[in-house]
């Protein structure tokens, strides 16, 4: 903190404006929160107890001084609550604004035109910063969702194991299950399985045009749902038409 602080007060900065709003601030800090820049008011006129707008790593914090300075008013607003800083540079000083996700407007005007620049630009970085931070949560919680989908696949039930002491049951059995409808559907559904798989097995050169035209198609899908990129959509479909 003491490293941004020496940083503000090198541009032109109050020292005691700075002083007083930081031992306000000293309380409210929250654990790893670091002041990262501070606008004065500096209205035309003496002004004795100026507003001031704060801006850590966390928030930003708007305080107006009360009751002849005696006590502070803070209203405080997370990186995430706000949608975009805004500055305008008036003939004495600037107003900086700011609009937030609910339609609030928090604007402090006469703030020196330097300071103004510096409050939009830190403003900005924060919120790049907390716009990735929100994409990365995102990621992380699609990346445990998936890793529980498929640890729930891979759940594979217990199977009691007998033991065996009749080996002419286990050739007598086939023969029963052979007789019935139900087997032969499992046999006839494994064979088109095995076929279906020597189909794709098969070299490009060996399959027929409207075989290698309903690849192509297929990949194509792939591409349009986004399940491969661009470049290996590219790369299959020049490997296809070497052939059509």
């Amino acid at each position: 903190m003491l490293d941004n602080l020496k940083k503000i007060l090198n541009e032109d900065q109050d020292p005691k404006a700075i002083e007083k709003i930081t031992e306000k601030l000293d309380n409210l800090l929250m654990q790893g929160e670091e002041i990262g820049y501070i606008g004065v008011q500096k209205k035309p006129a003496l002004t004795v107890f100026p507003d001031s707008i704060v801006m850590t790593n966390k928030r930003i914090i708007i305080c107006k001084p009360k009751n002849l300075g005696l006590s502070m008013s803070f209203t405080d607003y997370d990186w995430q609550e706000i949608v975009a800083p805004m500055v305008k540079e008036n003939l004495l000083g600037s107003e900086f604004s700011f609009v937030t996700k609910t339609d609030i407007t928090e604007t402090i005007d006469y703030i020196p035109k330097n300071q103004a620049r510096k409050l939009y630009t830190f403003a900005k970085e924060q919120l790049e910063l907390s716009k990735q931070s929100t994409l990365f949560s995102k990621f992380e919680a699609h990346v445990e969702e998936a890793e529980i989908v498929i640890d729930e696949a891979e759940i594979i039930p217990e199977v009691v194991v007998e033991e065996v002491t009749d080996f002419s049951s286990l050739i007598e059995q086939p023969k029963q299950l052979i007789a019935t409808d139900d087997f032969k559907e499992e046999v006839a559904e494994v064979i088109a399985q095995n076929q279906e798989m020597a189909k794709e097995n098969k070299s490009l050169n060996q399959l027929t045009k409207e075989e290698l035209f309903e690849k192509l198609q297929n990949y194509k899908k792939l591409l349009d749902n986004g399940l491969i990129l661009q470049g290996e959509y590219d790369a299959l479909k020049n490997e296809i038409i070497k052939f059509l």
